[in-house]
């Protein structure tokens, strides 16, 4: 590869990380729209309602994350990078996991209060 070719993968790369922090940003999104309809609508009757809906968010909120992390892996298989410092595949995957327990025990927060 040319020294360009070399800078624009680092671009897409680089890209590919920001389109990861804003899909991550999405599905945090999701969970607090999750809390706040239960904080909203909790006293409604059925209780079962709200929770559901905040289920649904919060549902959603997985699958963005899930989605976020696969995508942006193949990403990365796809290309390589000369010069641009990537944030190391472990720690990223930690911190879908993390925010995937944590997605998991606001869901299970909700039901049980």
């Amino acid at each position: 590869m040319s020294p360009k070719e070399d800078l624009a993968a680092d671009r897409t790369m680089l890209a590919a990380e920001r389109t990861l922090s804003g899909w991550i940003r999405t599905g945090l999104a999701a969970a607090g729209v999750a809390i706040g309809l239960h904080a909203v609508f909790g006293p409604f009757q059925p209780t079962w309602v709200p929770k559901a809906a905040a289920t649904a968010f919060l549902v959603a909120a997985q699958v963005i994350f899930i989605g976020a992390w696969l995508q942006h892996s193949r990403s990365r298989r796809r290309l390589t990078n000369e010069v641009a410092r990537l944030q190391a595949r472990v720690r990223i995957a930690a911190l879908v996991l993390l925010l995937s327990v944590g997605n998991i025990a606001i869901g299970a927060v909700l039901w049980f209060i």
